[in-house]
């Protein structure tokens, strides 16, 4: 699969990282994300976990959850989902679930697992999101890691002192 990401794509990939700043100094883990339909409308969120007290309430939940409510399910094959950071596997059933058809991500989940240190509890779920796609019924693009140095920036200090 062809990596390569025109401008649009790297100005709502960067989007979803400001996004994640954003959640950041909202109290919350620093996750954003943008879907871009094919006409170019444009619906946001970020992480609200600790604010929401949701554990489900990442980004690319809240996102799906977003934009089922403010558009039609028909439009989501031919959407892109941009998002700060490789998504998880619960999140990958949401997008899955959604129809959406292509995912561009920033920072890759084993460089998020480096940068947080590994949580204390051993709460680590390492499951790429192509691996999760890929046992799906239909197929998903998928595209990352890019901007991994600048994804990366709102992470820093954020899950422990000691983090690089």
């Amino acid at each position: 699969m062809d990596d390569t990401l025109d401008a649009a794509d790297l100005a709502h990939l960067h989007r979803a990282i400001d996004l994640s700043a954003s959640a950041r100094a909202h109290g919350n883990h620093p996750f954003g994300a943008v879907l871009v339909t094919g006409d170019g409308r444009v619906v946001e969120a970020e992480n609200t976990v600790l604010t929401d007290r949701d554990v489900t309430a990442h980004a690319e939940t809240n996102l799906v959850r977003r934009a089922w409510n403010q558009m039609d399910a028909a439009e989501l094959p031919a959407s892109t989902l941009f998002t700060s950071c490789e998504p998880c596997a619960m999140c990958c059933g949401a997008i899955f679930w959604a129809g959406i058809g292509r995912v561009v991500y920033a920072l890759s989940g084993t460089s998020l697992i480096e940068i947080a240190g590994g949580e204390d509890d051993g709460a680590v779920l390492d499951l790429p999101a192509r691996e999760v796609f890929a046992h799906g019924g239909r197929a998903i693009a998928v595209s990352g890691p890019h901007l991994q140095d600048e994804a990366a920036e709102p992470h820093r200090g954020f899950w422990c002192a000691s983090a690089p």
